[in-house]
């Protein structure tokens, strides 16, 4: 997700909570490194990627960072940090974690399942399955295209940035409506002509959720469980019922700034996901989402059509060669070739990896969102240096 809007161009492009001159907290926590699960013996390549975690902790302040990866047929675990700020306590391996935007991918994969079935053309205006939903200033639902909303290439305005996340603390336990969220988007203009550039916008899949529901008479949550979650086996992964603020045990506590005002830290890990949505509101653990990238890319989920729908990308200005498709990013990695995947942005926790064409899968989450405890810029980066290590090392 992308709670809240930012200054900085690298800021917002990173989908990364902060405000020009915002100033992290004085709270640190040690790094407690733990050894890879199911790991016979490790390599300078274990030892690279426990350094990058440890770093996360000890330089960036996240209180807790963890990594699961699958490479040449081994599985690996690593976790660094504590899982509760202030004091030592394990971080458990494998740990769940708000998923955030890695709930688009889940959604797209449905949208893109609908289209093999026939039930949704891609270069079908949004106007055809949601008739007079999408009006506002500049805004026509007649001239964006389902290809356009799941790429981000739409113009629509983001609804994160104008429902009051930058006081988080006063949202934590309320319960957004879908319609809600969408007329606090509707209500601003529209960024750019449909297809004119690229511009990340949760709105999009706010809007695919939607169409999802209507093309199927179905709750989103229902299918993507259905249709994605079963499917895959992935028996970590769940979409919380209304209601249900907790996260799954074991876990990590998350922590996030109360407001971008007052810099307080608080404890994040409870709170209503439903502004998230078909856009952002999945728990899951890192190795759930490296095997659902794995089984992906292996076309386990899609028909090869559709798949290479998916993978039809455009610039994503996000950083140099990152391209975007549909419900996926392709990022290019500093060992050569690229990885696909998403990543995650919430209040609590973000999450980076996805899957490699020649098999590698990564799964990385750390428990605060960038800018929470130290320079937002420089900590999201690491988190991205980090993840590019669990992939080459």
């Amino acid at each position: 997700m992308t709670p809240r809007k930012t200054t900085s161009k690298l800021r917002k492009c990173l989908l990364v909570i902060a405000a020009a001159g915002l100033v992290g907290s004085a709270t640190t926590v040690a790094a407690v490194a733990g050894p890879p699960e199911d790991t016979p013996g490790r390599g300078s390549k274990d030892r690279a990627l426990q350094k990058s975690l440890d770093a996360l902790v000890s330089e960036d302040e996240f209180p807790a960072a963890f990594a699961w990866v699958r490479k040449d047929g081994r599985t690996s675990s690593f976790v660094s940090g504590s899982a509760r700020l202030g004091a030592q306590v394990p971080v458990p391996h494998d740990g769940y974690v708000r998923a955030g935007s890695n709930t688009k991918t889940f959604t797209a994969v449905v949208v893109l399942q609908l289209v093999g079935e026939g039930k949704v053309a891609l270069d079908e205006p949004i106007e055809t399955y949601l008739p007079g939903v999408v009006r506002g200033e500049g805004i026509d639902g007649r001239k964006i295209t389902v290809r356009q909303l799941l790429q981000h290439t739409s113009g629509l305005p983001n609804y994160t940035e104008h429902i009051g996340l930058e006081n988080f603390a006063r949202i934590q336990h309320k319960f957004f409506h879908p319609h809600d969220l969408l007329t606090a988007a509707l209500a601003h203009p529209a960024e750019f002509a449909p297809g004119a550039k690229w511009k990340y916008s949760n709105t999009n899949y706010l809007l695919a959720g939607m169409l999802i529901e209507k093309v199927t008479e179905r709750p989103v949550q229902e299918q993507i469980t259905e249709r994605v979650i079963r499917k895959a086996g992935l028996r970590h992964t769940s979409w919380p019922q209304p209601g249900d603020r907790t996260v799954p045990e074991p876990h990590a506590r998350g922590y996030a700034l109360s407001s971008l005002e007052n810099g307080k830290v608080i404890d994040a890990t409870r709170m209503d996901p439903s502004w998230g949505g078909a856009a952002g509101q999945l728990i899951s653990t890192p190795s759930d989402l490296a095997k659902f990238a794995r089984l992906l890319l292996d076309g386990k989920l899609l028909a090869p059509g559709q798949l290479a729908e998916m993978r039809k990308t455009v610039d994503a200005p996000i950083m140099p060669g990152w391209r975007y498709g549909l419900g996926v990013l392709r990022a290019p990695l500093s060992c050569g070739g690229a990885y696909w995947g998403h990543g995650g942005d919430i209040d609590g926790y973000e999450t980076r990896g996805g899957a490699t064409d020649d098999g590698r899968s990564v799964g990385l989450a750390v428990t605060a969102l960038p800018g929470t405890f130290s320079d937002a810029e420089k900590s999201a980066k690491a988190v991205m240096s980090a993840t590019d290590t669990a992939f080459c090392n």
